[in-house]
C-alpha cells in the first residue's frame, strides 16, 4: 500500500532521504537511444546544474548525486537550522527566484509600504515558503517540473516525462547514510559508463575529487570525525571516503578482484559492518530497503515518531545494520 509522503519524510525521523526519479516508457532523460540513434547526453548538464542551482535556493544540501540515462539519484539534507535563520527578506528573495510570489511580496519588493493587513498577510506567507524551502518534495517537484518542460518542448511532445513524482528512503544512521552515498556514487561504474571515479561524469564523486572552490560550496562537506564544537556537515574525513568508495568499485569490478587487498578498511570497522554487508548494500541499496535503512533500534525510533504500526524493512535493517 503506498503511503502518503508526509509519512516517509519527516525531521524527526532523520535529516538524510535518499531519493530516485525515473523516466516514464521509454522516455529519455540522458543517453542515446538505440532504436533511433537520438543523443540526450547534453540533458546531464540540464539536470546537474539544476540540481545544484536548487540547492543554493533551499535549506537543502546535496550529499551525493548521480545522473544516468533514464533515472537519476540523489542524498539529501534537509538544514532546518539554516531555513529557520533566514530573515524575512531572505526567505521571499529565495521564493521569488523559483515562482512568482504573491502580489503582496512583489509589492514589498517594489518598496511599496504596506498597510499592517497586508505586512500579516506578508508574514503569513513568508513563513509558508519558509517550510517550503526545507521540504524535499518542493525540492523534487522544481528539479522534476523544469526538466520534464524542457525535455518535452525538445521533443515536441507532451505528456508525462517521469513515471512518478519520487521514491524516498530515509537514511537513519551514519552507516546507512555513507552506504547509499557510495551506492549513489558507484551508479556510473555499476553501468559501465566509467571505469574510475574521476571519470564518473556527472557524479557527486567527480566533484569532490576535483575540488574546486565552487563544488566544495554547492555539496554537503565532510568535516572530519565527531569532535567538540563540531560544524555542520558528514562526521567523516573526505578522504576515507573516497577512498572506501574507490576500494568498493575495486572489490566490485570482477576484472579487478584479484588486485586489491582484502584486508578490512578501519572505517568500516568503525560503521560496524564487515566487507560482505558493505559490499551487498553499495550494490543493491535501492533494492534492499523500501522506504528506511539504519539500525532497528533508529528504525523503531523513527516508526513510533512518524506513527507507523508496522516496522518497514525491519529484516533488511536487522541484516545489515546490527
Amino acid at each position: 500500500m503506498t503511503r502518503p509522503r508526509k509519512t516517509l519524510i519527516s525531521l524527526e525521523a532523520t535529516p538524510y532521504y535518499h531519493c530516485i526519479s525515473r523516466c516514464v516508457r521509454r522516455s529519455f532523460l540522458c543517453g542515446v537511444d538505440e532504436h533511433t540513434g537520438q543523443s540526450y547526453e547534453h540533458r546531464r548538464q540540464w539536470l546537474e546544474d539544476l540540481v545544484l542551482e536548487m540547492a543554493d535556493i533551499f535549506a537543502i544540501d546535496v550529499c551525493a548525486y548521480a545522473i544516468m540515462s533514464n533515472h537519476y539519484h540523489l542524498v539529501l539534507h534537509i538544514n532546518q537550522s539554516q531555513a529557520e535563520g533566514f530573515s524575512q527578506d531572505e526567505v521571499i528573495r529565495r521564493w521569488h527566484q523559483l515562482h512568482k510570489g504573491v502580489q503582496v511580496s512583489q509589492r514589498y519588493l517594489q518598496g511599496v509600504q504596506l498597510s499592517e493587513s497586508e505586512q500579516i498577510l506578508l508574514k503569513t506567507e513568508t513563513e509558508r515558503w519558509r517550510e517550503k524551502l526545507m521540504s524535499i518534495s518542493w525540492f523534487m517537484r522544481n528539479i522534476n517540473l523544469s526538466i520534464a518542460q524542457r525535455a518535452n518542448a525538445e521533443d515536441h511532445c507532451t505528456g508525462h516525462f517521469w513515471e512518478s513524482r519520487f521514491k524516498s528512503q530515509a537514511l537513519l544512521d551514519e552507516a546507512a547514510l555513507l552506504s547509499c552515498m557510495a551506492y549513489v556514487d558507484l551508479n556510473p561504474i555499476r553501468a559501465q559508463m566509467a571505469t574510475t571515479l574521476e571519470g564518473s561524469d556527472h557524479t557527486s564523486i567527480k566533484q569532490r575529487i576535483i575540488d574546486t572552490p565552487t563544488s566544495l560550496k554547492q555539496l554537503h562537506p565532510f568535516v572530519s570525525n565527531p569532535r567538540k564544537d563540531m560544524p555542520q556537515g558528514i562526521a567523516f574525513a573526505l578522504i576515507d571516503y573516497i577512498e572506501l568508495v574507490e576500494w568498493t568499485g575495486r572489490i566490485i569490478r570482477n576484472d579487478k578482484r584479484g588486485f586489491i587487498d582484502k584486508k578490512e578498511l578501519p572505517i568500516l570497522q568503525r560503521l560496524g559492518q564487515d566487507t560482505d554487508n558493505w559490499l551487498a548494500l553499495t550494490q543493491n541499496f535501492e533494492d534492499t530497503f523500501s522506504s528506511m535503512a539504519g539500525s532497528t533500534l533508529q528504525l523503531s525510533q523513527a516508526c513510533q515518531k512518524l506513527n507507523h504500526r508496522r516496522r518497514m524493512d525491519l529484516k533488511a535493517c536487522s541484516n545489515y545494520f546490527n
